[in-house]
């Protein structure tokens, strides 16, 4: 029976470790959230509006050829996969990395990955993908010259047509308990179609469209892979910070339970001992 009590009183020693551990993640997390939501809240107007109006007007531009406005057959695809760097969030890295591989199989055409962050390029190396591009180290604090390095291999390797579509993947913040895996294309883009559809006034650019597609082309794309990088990087620390909490929790109920088996091994134990100490009293009488 005391060996039972040791064993326990271990368990409870070990699992109150791994609470502090958990919880010391949590406040980390909770943090460095506070911090991705506020830089969210001020990144978020501004590429949605930049976003809009240059889909405006590229929408406008008629019938002005650009290489990176061409659409072909798509005989190979380019996907931009946001994850993360470390792990213990919960099924964040999952949840997108499991949507890419859905998209890539529905399509069966040659997939091409460019990897953000470590976990979408362990995985993605390990099952044999085509990985032309890595970015590791900034899934939780991202730049916008991160997306112009991303942007720019992307669009190269449109130009060239290695690729026929770019395809960009990532985990939108919809709230502390919800983020959503989400994919959209960028080029060619439905949104600018459906600008084209919609377009009821005439436009004139100076000095010519060329020129101002050359500009606004890659501000489009370099916009959309940034807005998608911050909005990954909220989702991130707010699922860690959630699967911390739960694992805190966790951990309290199991030290919770371990504590009442203690105490009845211990008072079965003290039962025990007091049962002996009778009978050896009654054997001498």
């Amino acid at each position: 029976m005391a060996e039972t009590t040791r064993e326990i009183k271990r368990r409870i020693r070990g699992i109150s470790n791994t609470k502090q551990i958990t919880k010391a993640m949590e406040l980390v997390s909770s943090a460095k959230l506070k911090r991705a939501r506020e830089r969210l809240d001020k990144s978020r107007p501004y590429y949605e509006t930049v976003l809009h109006n240059i889909q405006e007007i590229l929408g406008s531009t008629g019938n002005v050829k650009h290489p990176l406005l061409d659409i072909r057959e798509v005989k190979s695809s380019l996907y931009i996969v946001i994850a993360a760097d470390r792990g213990l969030a919960g099924g964040y890295n999952g949840g997108v990395i499991r949507l890419a591989e859905k998209r890539i199989r529905e399509q069966n055409k040659d997939a091409k990955i460019i990897a953000v962050g470590s976990k979408a390029r362990d995985y993605f190396t390990k099952r044999n993908y085509n990985i032309v591009g890595q970015f590791i180290g900034i899934s939780e604090d991202p730049q916008f010259s991160d997306a112009r390095e991303i942007g720019s291999l992307a669009m190269d390797l449109y130009e060239n047509k290695d690729v026929d579509e770019i395809n960009l993947v990532y985990t939108m913040f919809k709230g502390t308990i919800s983020q959503v895996p989400t994919i959209i294309k960028l080029l060619p883009s439905n949104e600018i179609d459906e600008e084209k559809k919609e377009r009821k006034t005439i436009t004139e650019f100076e000095p010519s469209p060329e020129e101002v597609l050359e500009y606004l082309i890659p501000k489009y794309i370099q916009s959309s892979i940034y807005g998608a990088l911050i909005e990954a990087s909220s989702s991130e620390q707010a699922a860690r910070r959630v699967a911390m909490e739960a694992a805190t929790d966790n951990a309290e109920e199991m030290i919770d339970e371990l504590n009442i088996s203690y105490n009845r091994a211990r008072q079965a134990a003290i039962t025990m001992e007091i049962t002996e100490i009778v009978s050896g009293a009654d054997a001498l009488k």
